[in-house]
């Protein structure tokens, strides 16, 4: 599974972002749809979740392109985490996926926290 650390200019680029730019291509497009039943419009919308919790950038496994993860809901409430980069501004969605558990309960507590 993996590990990933607090990024402070990762919070302040999301939240300071008013519209995201998206960056799909055949690999990454389908790949979530068919691992975990996560459309692409799905991965979009957690980026506009008001509540998102960054993980921060991944520090486990070691990655060539810096990745950073993230904790959500669709706009059909749908509890995704999501792995990604940020290429040239655009984000490049490279997993979504349904929140496992304790990641649930770890989202649910910031929200009441807020």
């Amino acid at each position: 599974m993996a590990k990933f650390e607090f990024s402070g200019w990762l919070i302040q680029w999301l939240f300071a972002q008013e519209m995201f730019q998206f960056e799909w291509d055949a690999g990454n497009a389908t790949k979530s749809q068919q691992k975990h039943d996560v459309e692409t419009n799905e991965a979009e919308e957690v980026f506009y979740d008001e509540s998102i919790f960054p993980l921060g950038a991944q520090t486990e496994p070691a990655v060539a392109e810096p990745r950073f993860g993230a904790l959500g809901k669709t706009f059909s409430a749908r509890h995704l985490h999501v792995a990604f980069t940020v290429r040239d501004g655009r984000v490049r969605v490279i997993s979504a996926r349904p929140m496992h558990r304790k990641e649930k309960m770890s989202y649910e507590q910031a929200i009441r926290e807020e």
